[in-house]
């Protein structure tokens, strides 16, 4: 990944409300500080076992739109992975629509700026990415606890393990849909209207989840296991990036 560089200040700044003395490093008209949204995006640790950090208004409103806008179309029943075969198969454990972005699209201006913020915030290389997937729920439906990584040998044969996961929210205006987290923390919140032991992250539009599913040890970590709550009101879209320990492509 190739990470922006500081500016240097080579003359007073000052307007009614700014002076910066002569050396002080900045962002200046520097297009990265705008990929990474530099001042925007705010992350908030709410847990270290497993690791888990909120990144507050990390996607704009318009990125959010043109994800939603590139996976409506092609919107399919969501699968799981079958331990057995490693292929994805239909299941009640999950209950939404979805789909994956295209080689193609990735190359979008857009698409390439998400991607790149989702690296340097993650700090895993770009290439050991997944192909982005946009999910859609509806009233009613949730995503059960589970774990990001497998426990399968078949899909370990392209980039390994899966070792983190940056889960973006797209919409707002949604009751329940809560990500769930039954092993973080030690009180209780709200998961699709159940009060649940755990950590439970409202999906807000633009904010993200970036967690974990490897612990410091280079082991997975079980207590990584995490859920989508029911949709009680409203259009919950979300878009999900996993991240493996090598090169995916």
């Amino acid at each position: 990944t190739e990470f922006p560089s500081f500016k240097r200040v080579r003359k007073l700044q000052s307007d009614a409300y700014l002076q910066l003395p002569r050396g002080i490093s900045h962002w200046d008209n520097d297009t990265d500080a705008a990929v990474l949204r530099i001042g925007y995006v705010k992350p908030e640790i709410i847990s270290w076992s497993p690791r888990i950090i909120v990144l507050h208004d990390f996607l704009s409103s318009e990125e959010c739109d043109y994800l939603r806008a590139l996976a409506k179309p092609r919107l399919q029943i969501s699968t799981v992975v079958d331990v057995k075969t490693g292929k994805g198969i239909e299941s009640k454990v999950r209950t939404s629509s979805g789909m994956f972005l295209s080689s193609e699209e990735k190359t979008h201006q857009v698409v390439q700026a998400i991607e790149k913020r989702i690296s340097v915030y993650s700090q895993v290389p770009i290439e050991n990415g997944e192909l982005i997937q946009v999910l859609r729920y509806e009233k009613n439906q949730y995503y059960k606890p589970h774990h990001d990584y497998f426990s399968d040998t078949f899909n370990l044969k392209r980039g390994g393990q899966r070792v983190a996961t940056m889960l973006m929210y797209l919409s707002d205006n949604v009751e329940g849909g809560e990500t769930y987290f039954p092993m973080a923390g030690s009180s209780k919140c709200s998961c699709g209207g159940k009060v649940v032991d755990g950590l439970c992250v409202k999906p807000i539009k633009g904010n993200a989840v970036l967690f974990w599913s490897m612990g410091l040890d280079g082991q997975s970590d079980p207590s990584s296991i995490h859920g989508g709550c029911e949709v009680l009101s409203g259009v919950k879209w979300s878009a999900t990036k996993w991240m493996r320990q090598r090169a995916t492509f």
